[in-house]
């Protein structure tokens, strides 16, 4: 899963075809796109990229070429397609061909149950690609962490390191049969945290917390479920004192809410955080 980030290109629609379906763990599956519908398809400035499926409600469907303004002009909202952002694992430009992973718990959910059921030659249109963050060659080391939802990104950012460069990723997934195996030409140390039956992110606080930070100005990459991700942002912005420039930092999703409701909501909750941060930051300053 994707953040949703203020770089976006126009909202043109693609059409993708479904290649190859692969189960990469017990709760992650990759789906490869291509087709002739991809072949102005363009990504790679950025290590966060991310598409917007559109998945339209059982038993209905759109003419070809898609057209949301006259979907939404034409039909009853209960027809609309809905939308669901994910991160580009990587494209392969000369293939012409995008892959994508999605977290998959059982039935629940929109697009992990159609990952779970989709195969080859099937199509799906989506929106993108977007994208605000890839590592900075400049910066003195990289923190990454996240949960699953974090993860495809967070291994696109890590094959996108300058040889050599030091980093430390924490990744949290519910147990070892979750883990992957990840590739980078930094000089990375790569930390599994198992989550087992504790609260989502707690791990990843502790671990962060914990961590001796090295020398230097850290560029950090921090995504996933938004209740740790505030707990993290908390202590790197108002303890540490880092910079935001330094800080790529955002909840993809919150416990307890779906998709539309964390979206709805989402702006209210970085005001809030926002507003905690100021007065602290404000008194160091001073």
């Amino acid at each position: 899963m994707a953040d949703e980030k203020p770089a976006r290109r126009a909202r043109t629609v693609t059409r993708g075809r479904v290649e190859r379906v692969e189960r990469l763990s017990p709760h992650m599956i990759r789906v490869v796109l291509g087709g002739e519908g991809l072949a102005d398809f363009h990504a790679g400035e950025y290590t966060d990229h991310y598409v917007k499926l559109l998945f339209a409600p059982p038993g209905v469907s759109y003419p070809q070429p898609f057209d949301l303004e006259a979907i939404q002009r034409d039909l009853p909202r209960e027809q609309w397609p809905t939308t669901r952002t994910y991160t580009v694992r990587r494209w392969d430009a000369e293939a012409r061909e995008l892959t994508l992973d999605f977290v998959h718990h059982g039935d629940s959910g929109l697009a992990g149950p159609w990952a779970d059921r989709v195969r080859p030659g099937e199509e799906i249109s989506f929106f993108g690609p977007g994208g605000a963050y890839a590592p900075d060659p400049a910066a003195g080391w990289h923190l990454l962490v996240g949960d699953e939802s974090a993860l495809p990104a967070i291994a696109a950012s890590l094959e996108r390191l300058p040889a050599g460069a030091q980093a430390w990723a924490f990744i949290e997934v519910a147990g070892p049969e979750e883990e992957q195996p990840l590739d980078s030409p930094g000089d990375v140390k790569i930390v599994w945290l198992h989550r087992g039956t504790a609260p989502v992110g707690e791990r990843l606080v502790r671990a962060v917390r914990e961590l001796d930070f090295p020398s230097g100005a850290v560029h950090a990459f921090v995504h996933g479920e938004a209740g740790f991700v505030r707990d993290l942002r908390r202590y790197l912005r108002t303890e540490l004192g880092i910079p935001l420039s330094q800080l790529s930092i955002s909840g993809y999703w919150r416990l307890g809410r779906d998709d539309e409701s964390w979206r709805s909501t989402k702006q209210e909750w970085n005001r809030q955080i926002e507003e905690e941060e100021a007065a602290p930051l404000a008194g160091r300053a001073s």
